[in-house]
């Protein structure tokens, strides 16, 4: 049986995060939405299963999607647990990925907000969806993000498909 459902949130936890909401906001133009979250209510505790937890910070609304559209919740805990680098191979949520219009230009632009490279730019064809231009970065915090761009199979027109490869 398949559960009715609507994407809503994904989560990134922060060390700092006004700092890493303020890169998301500057590079891709996500937006604010409500309030932002402080709270050390029991509830906090009883949700994560993590003692003494609290939890501050906001949710971006992602771009292209309107009003209702799903959001980047970014929060940071008052007991951090820092688990190393993030690698794109590693088992789990690897990573997210914006389409823009230009992959070197949003680089560029991702460079200056102080997003590093993961690997190199890489144009490909993938038979049956496309061209794509992609590459890999990490954000402020190490978090991986996707920078791409495709184009149609056979006219090298822009399509706005967000499929990855």
């Amino acid at each position: 049986m398949t559960v009715s459902s609507r994407y809503a949130h994904t989560n990134i936890v922060a060390r700092d995060w006004r700092r890493l909401a303020r890169f998301y906001q500057e590079l891709f133009g996500c937006q604010p939405v409500g309030p932002q979250r402080k709270s050390n209510a029991p509830w906090v505790e009883a949700l994560t299963g993590v003692p003494e937890a609290a939890i501050e910070g906001i949710h971006l609304r992602l771009p292209g999607y309107g009003d209702n559209g799903p959001t980047l919740e970014i929060f940071q805990y008052n007991l951090p647990n820092d688990r190393g680098p993030a690698t794109i191979h590693q088992p789990g949520f690897a990573h997210i990925a914006f389409v823009v219009d230009d992959v070197q230009q949003a680089r560029l632009h991702a460079l200056a907000a102080g997003a590093q490279d993961v690997g190199e730019v890489v144009t490909t064809q993938i038979e049956g969806a496309g061209t794509i231009t992609v590459h890999y970065m990490t954000d402020p915090e190490g978090n991986i993000f996707e920078l791409q761009h495709w184009y149609e199979p056979a006219a090298d027109n822009e399509i706005s498909s967000d499929a990855t490869p």
